[in-house]
């Protein structure tokens, strides 16, 4: 017995993927981490500030912290160096007093990224349920692609 694959149909449901739903998927997820965030007192930004200085292993260098969420938040520094005096003036990062040019997690900043990070995986988790693996991987695929491509700035034209 033979099988043959399915062809594409134009009443297939499912939507191509552009521009339009990348956003709205992103915003969706983000405004149920934000409610998260909200109840701990954190925002956005500060999580992803956190978050860049526990994935440098707990302490960072300033200037590096800072060029690492410029990257990720597309905002300009200044921006960042006012979160960076937020998370300090909140006791989650402090000034690393081994390097003075560098920063590190406060036990309160560890035990925040833990607990919102711990609620933003269950949130992921029931967004993804049921999902197969290989429809991840595509997806996960494209928009590697379409992050790295975006990255490399302004399209020739």
């Amino acid at each position: 017995m033979t099988t043959t694959a399915p062809t594409p149909s134009t009443t297939d449901p499912s939507p191509l993927v552009n521009p339009r739903l990348i956003a709205l998927a992103h915003h969706a997820g983000r405004a149920l981490l934000e409610d998260v965030l909200a109840r701990h007192g954190a925002t956005f930004h500060q999580s992803v500030t956190l978050r860049a200085v526990v994935a440098a292993g707990g302490s960072v260098g300033r200037d590096e912290l800072v060029g690492e969420v410029t990257g990720s938040l597309k905002i300009d520094a200044s921006v960042v160096d006012g979160v960076i005096g937020e998370l300090t003036a909140a006791k989650l990062l402090e000034g690393d007093p081994s390097h003075a040019s560098r920063v590190r997690l406060t036990d309160t900043g560890r035990e925040l990224h833990e607990n919102t990070s711990a609620e933003g995986a269950r949130i992921s988790a029931r967004l993804y349920a049921g999902i197969p693996v290989e429809d991840l991987a595509v997806a996960g695929r494209v928009l590697a692609l379409v992050t790295e491509r975006a990255n490399t700035g302004p399209a020739a034209g």
